[in-house]
């Protein structure tokens, strides 16, 4: 898997994690004005592995 940062039409920052088949697992959800903010968003989710699951 790996982490795809890009710049989408209105000019923000956003990223999407890609299986190895290439299918989209996750993206952001929000755009970020900053590349910055846009890789502090990738590692909270890397930093995200203990948290719980809810149903």
């Amino acid at each position: 898997m790996h982490y795809f940062v890009y710049k989408d039409f209105a000019g923000d920052w956003r990223w999407r994690l890609k299986s190895s088949n290439g299918n989209i697992v996750a993206d952001s959800a929000e755009g970020y004005r900053n590349k910055s903010d846009c890789l502090h968003g990738i590692n909270l989710v890397k930093g995200s592995s203990a948290a719980p699951v809810y149903e």
